[in-house]
C-alpha cells in the first residue's frame, strides 16, 4: 500500500437512501449495484438482479472483516458509518477496530470528454487511517466473480494473468466468445473480457481461483492459498473469481491507500444495420492494453477532475432545486449513461445507443431517449446528437416507409430495424404522434442550444414530413399508443395533443432559423391557434382533462415543458398554474399519479411536471414525495421510473436511461445550460451514412419456406456423431424445422418434444468456396453447431426468429459437406432449424 493523503472532504448529498447503489456503472452489461443500505449486507448484482459479485475483505490487526458482499457469512462486517452518492463517485465510510476506512468507486463519466466518458472503467480506492491515534496493521482483499463475463454462471470461462505496462492484470472471458450473438432484455454479456488490474508494485498476490476458498484463506491467514494455475477443463464461471491482495501496511496518523481498476473490453459493442461497431474508446485502434495503461496513467488527473465536476454540478443542482433534487440527480446520473453505449461509426464519429432496460430491451427507442434527453442536452451538442444520428439515419432511409417517425432501432444490442409494434411491416401499434413530436422537439432543442438549425437540415425532408403529419393528425390524436403504452390505447389524448402543438411550434422555430420566414409564420400561427383551442376544449374547471371527450378526468401535462424551454410562448401561464395547483390537491403520499386511471406514476414525468410553473414551491411540492418514495420503497433495485404512489412499490422498469429526465429543470436556466453545453470538446460532425447490410446468397436453405430433409435422432448417439464421415443411416429422416407448434417464430414440420435432438444434413459446394459465410439459425434452446466435424458455433438461450451470424469458413470444403447440430431443451417452447449463406463482397 502507498502512504498517501486522500481523505479530502466529500460533500454529503441530502438525506436520500438509494434503493440500490451504483458501484460500477459503465454500460448495460458492465453495471453492478449494491441492493442494500450497507455494502457488506448483500452480494452485489447486475442491474437485472442476477449475481455479479464483487467482494472485499480487510484485515485489521490480524482480524478479518467484510466490507463488500455478504460472504463469507462467518466473517463479521466492518461497521459502515456513511454513504454518499455523487454524479461520478460512490463513497462508503466505515469505522471499527480503531480504524477509519473509506471505499470510493469512481467511474469517470465526464460529459465534456467523450474519450473518457466512453471508457468501460471504474476505479476502486481503499483509504485507511487510524481513528484512535494508535498504529494498526491493515490489509485489503478484493475479488470480482467470473459471472461478470457470462450471461449465466454455467457458461464456461477461460482466464489468464500477466503484466500490462506497470500493471498486473487478471483477465477472464467466456470460452465460446459469442460476439453480439444474443439480443434481449434480461441478458448479460458473454463475450469480451473482464480485467481486474492494479499497480504491480502495490500487489502482494494475485490469483484467479475459487472465490470462496480464496476469501476463506485470506480471512484466516492473510494469503490467497494454492494457485489453480491454468483453468481446468469445462470450467463454469460461477465458483471462480479474480482476486488481488494488497500488502499489509501499518497505518497511524498518516493515511495509507491502495487502488485497483475494473475494466471490460467488449471488442464490439453494437450491431447497427448488420455491421458490428467498435466501442468509441477503440476508434483509433486501441486494444485492452491501451485502455488499462491510460486508466493507470490518467487516474490522478481524473480523480481531480471528477471531484471538481461533482462539486460544481451538485452546487448548481442545489441552487436549481434544493438538496433533495441534487441528490436525486446524482443518483440518476451514472444510471442514465450506463443504460446505453457509445460506439464509433465508420468515420470515427460517436453514436449512442440506449437500451430500454426492463421493458422489452429495445434499442434506440424514441420514447425512451425523449425522456432521457435532458441529461444529454445539458452537456452539449455532441451528446445530444449521438443518439439522434443513428435514429435519424434509419428514419431517413428507404427502409422506413411511413409518414411518421419510427419507434426504435431493434432490440439491444442489435440495431437492425424497428422491432416494436408493426415494425417496418404495418402501422399496427405504432406511436405516430408520440414519435414524430419527440423528434421535432429534440431537433429544436439542439438548434436552440447551437443557435442554428444546421443539424436539423441534414434530415429536413423527413422533419418536414413529420410536421405535416402532426399538422393533420396531432391536435386531436386518434386512438393510439403514446410513450406510456402500458396504460393502453387512448383517443383524444390531451397531453399527447400538447406534445404535437409544441412540436409544431418547434418546427416553426426551426424554419425561422433556416431563413424560411413564410413557413415559420405559418406554423407559429397554427401552433398558437391549436393552443387556444386546447385551452378551451380540454378545460375541466379547476384543471385540464385526460382526454378531450372525458370530463371528470385529469393527467400530467409534462409535454408542456417545451413551451417555456424552447421559448415558444404558446400557452398562457394561468394554464400551468391551474394544473400545478390541482396536482398538489390530488397527489398521494409518494407522488403524483400519471393520471386519474391508476395510482402508479412515472418518476421522470413527475420531475418534468414539477418544472412547469418555475415556482420553487410547486417544484418542491412534487419532488419531495418522489424522494420519500426512494427512501421508503421496499424494492431494492436501481432507481425505477414506474411505481405506485400509494405504497411505494415498484410497478415495473429498472435501471432505465429515462431517469436522465430529472435534469430537465436545468434546461430552464439558459445561463447554466450554456455553461455546460459550451464545454463540449468533441464537437462531433461528419457522421458516416447508414451502413448497408451485407449481400448474401443461399448456400443451404432453411425449412422456413420450403421443407428440407434432415437425419435426426432424439437418443444420444455413440461416437463422433458430428463428423463428416459418421454413418447416420440408422437415424430417422424428416423435414426441418423440429419443435413444438406454439414456439414463437417456429415453422414446425417434424414434431420434437423431448429433451434433446441431434440433426445432420449433407450438401455439396462447388469451387470457388465463399470468402465469408453466415449460419442462419433458429434455436430454442441451447445449440452446438458443427461443419464437417468442426464446432463453428455454440449458443445458449433461444431466438424467436431466424438470425444470421458469420462463422469461420475454414471448415467448408469443395464437394460434400455436413452440417450437424445438437439442441437441448429445458423449459417452454422448443425449435431447431438452420441454413447457410454466402456473404458477398461489397458492391463497388
Amino acid at each position: 500500500m502507498s502512504v498517501i493523503c486522500l481523505f479530502a472532504a466529500v460533500a454529503p448529498a441530502a438525506d436520500l437512501r438509494p434503493p440500490a447503489v451504483p458501484l460500477v456503472a459503465c454500460d448495460p452489461y458492465f453495471s453492478i449495484w449494491s441492493p442494500a443500505d450497507k455494502l457488506p449486507d448483500a452480494d452485489t448484482v447486475h442491474w437485472t438482479g442476477k449475481p455479479h459479485r464483487l467482494a472485499g475483505l480487510v484485515r485489521i490487526d490480524g482480524k478479518a472483516y467484510r466490507v463488500m458482499g455478504a460472504q463469507p457469512a462467518e466473517t463479521p462486517a466492518l461497521t459502515q458509518t456513511g454513504l454518499t452518492v455523487l454524479p461520478t463517485r460512490t463513497v462508503y465510510a466505515f469505522q471499527d477496530a480503531g480504524v477509519v476506512l473509506r471505499l470510493t468507486f469512481l467511474t469517470p463519466a465526464l460529459p465534456d470528454d467523450l474519450d473518457v466518458l466512453s471508457r468501460p472503467v471504474t476505479y476502486l480506492t481503499c483509504e485507511f487511517r487510524s481513528a484512535d491515534g494508535k498504529p494498526h496493521d491493515v490489509q485489503l482483499y478484493f475479488d470480482a466473480s467470473a459471472e461478470l463475463a457470462v450471461n449465466v454462471p454455467s457458461q464456461e470461462v477461460e482466464w489468464s494473468q500477466g503484466q500490462v505496462g506497470q500493471l498486473v492484470a487478471l483477465k477472464i472471458g467466456s470460452k465460446d466468445q459469442p460476439v453480439l450473438a444474443k439480443k434481449g432484455d434480461d441478458i448479460r454479456i458473454d463475450w469480451g473480457y473482464l480485467y481486474v488490474a492494479a499497480a504491480r508494485a502495490d500487489v502482494a498476490e494475485q490469483q484467479i481461483g475459487e472465490g470462496e476458498a480464496m476469501k476463506a484463506s485470506f480471512a484466516g491467514h492473510g494469503k490467497l492459498g494454492p494457485s489453480l494455475g491454468a483453468p481446468p477443463p469445462a470450467t463454469p464461471a460461477g465458483p471462480y473469481a479474480a482476486a488481488l491482495v494488497f500488502p499489509a501496511a501499518r497505518v497511524s496518523a498518516q493515511p495509507v491507500a491502495c487502488r485497483l481498476v475494473l475494466a471490460y473490453d467488449d471488442v464490439f459493442s453494437i450491431q447497427y444495420m448488420k455491421k458490428n461497431l467498435r466501442p468509441y474508446w477503440r476508434r483509433s485502434g486501441w486494444e485492452a492494453a491501451d485502455l488499462l495503461k491510460a486508466a493507470a496513467q490518467d487516474y490522478e488527473s481524473l480523480q481531480s477532475r471528477c471531484a471538481a465536476f461533482d462539486d460544481e454540478l451538485m452546487a448548481d443542482l442545489t441552487r436549481a432545486g434544493g438538496g433533495n433534487y441534487a441528490a436525486l440527480c446524482a443518483l440518476a446520473y451514472r444510471q442514465c449513461f450506463a443504460a446505453g453505449k457509445f460506439v464509433a461509426d465508420d468515420r470515427g464519429q460517436p453514436l449512442q445507443f440506449c437500451k430500454e432496460n426492463h421493458s422489452n430491451g429495445c434499442i434506440g427507442t424514441s420514447d425512451v431517449f425523449y425522456p432521457m434527453s435532458p441529461q444529454f442536452l445539458l452537456f452539449g451538442p455532441t451528446l445530444a446528437k449521438s443518439f439522434l444520428v443513428p435514429f435519424m439515419n434509419y428514419a431517413a432511409s428507404d427502409r422506413w416507409r411511413f409518414p411518421f417517425a419510427p419507434h426504435d432501432l431493434g432490440q439491444y444490442p442489435h440495431a437492425n430495424g424497428q422491432r416494436y409494434g408493426g415494425g417496418e411491416r404495418s402501422e399496427e401499434n405504432q406511436m405516430p404522434v408520440e414519435e414524430s413530436g419527440n423528434l421535432l422537439l429534440l431537433m429544436a432543442a439542439v438548434a436552440r442550444m447551437e443557435g442554428h438549425a444546421d443539424f436539423a437540415g441534414l434530415y429536413w425532408s423527413r422533419i418536414e414530413q413529420w410536421a405535416e403529419y402532426l399538422k393533420a393528425k396531432g391536435f386531436d390524436p386518434e386512438n393510439q399508443l403514446c410513450t406510456d403504452d402500458f396504460a393502453g390505447h387512448l383517443a383524444h389524448n390531451v397531453n399527447l395533443s400538447a406534445k404535437a402543438i409544441c412540436a409544431l411550434g418547434a418546427f416553426g422555430r426551426l424554419c425561422e432559423l433556416r431563413g424560411d420566414k413564410a413557413q415559420a409564420a405559418q406554423y407559429a400561427k397554427l401552433a398558437k391557434e391549436f393552443a387556444g383551442r386546447w385551452v378551451q376544449e380540454a378545460d375541466d374547471g379547476d384543471h385540464f382533462r385526460l382526454a378531450f371527450d372525458r370530463p371528470g378526468t385529469w393527467s400530467q401535462k409534462y409535454n408542456l415543458v417545451w413551451d417555456r424551454i424552447l421559448g415558444l410562448n404558446l400557452f398562457p401561464a394561468e394554464v400551468l398554474k391551474k394544473e400545478l395547483a390541482y396536482y398538489q390537491r390530488v397527489q398521494n403520499v409518494y407522488g403524483l399519479p400519471l393520471d386519474n386511471r391508476q395510482t402508479y406514476t412515472k418518476l421522470d414525468w413527475v420531475l418534468w411536471t414539477a418544472t412547469l410553473t418555475q415556482e420553487r414551491r410547486d417544484f418542491e411540492a412534487l419532488v419531495s414525495p418522489v424522494v420519500r418514495f426512494l427512501n421508503e420503497t421496499p424494492d431494492r433495485v436501481p432507481m425505477t421510473d414506474w411505481y405506485f404512489t400509494t405504497d411505494a412499490r415498484r410497478r415495473g422498469f429498472t435501471a432505465r436511461p429515462v431517469v436522465g429526465g430529472v435534469f430537465l429543470q436545468m434546461l430552464h436556466d439558459r445561463e447554466v445550460w450554456s455553461k455546460y453545453a459550451g464545454r463540449d470538446k468533441t464537437k462531433a460532425a461528419g457522421w458516416a451514412p447508414l451502413p448497408k447490410p451485407p449481400r448474401t446468397v443461399t448456400l443451404l436453405a432453411t425449412s422456413q419456406t420450403e421443407p428440407a430433409l434432415w437425419r435426426y435422432t432424439t437418443e444420444r448417439p455413440a461416437g463422433d456423431w458430428q463428423a463428416a464421415d459418421f454413418d447416420d443411416r440408422a437415424w430417422q429422416e424428416g423435414p426441418g424445422g423440429f419443435g413444438t407448434p406454439q414456439t414463437p417464430g417456429a415453422v414446425v414440420r417434424t414434431p420434437w418434444n423431448s429433451g434433446e435432438i441431434w440433426v445432420r444434413r449433407s450438401f455439396e459446394l462447388a469451387a470457388p468456396l465463399p470468402p465469408r459465410a453466415a449460419l442462419r439459425l433458429h434455436h430454442d434452446e441451447d445449440a452446438h453447431v458443427y461443419l464437417n466435424g468442426v464446432r463453428v458455433l455454440a449458443r445458449s438461450g433461444y431466438t424467436t426468429e431466424y438470425e444470421a451470424e458469420e462463422i469461420d469458413v475454414k471448415a467448408l470444403r469443395t464437394g460434400r459437406n455436413v452440417l450437424a447440430i445438437h439442441c437441448r431443451q429445458t423449459t417452454g417452447g422448443q425449435y431447431l432449424d438452420a441454413g447457410l449463406d454466402a456473404i458477398l463482397p461489397d458492391s463497388p
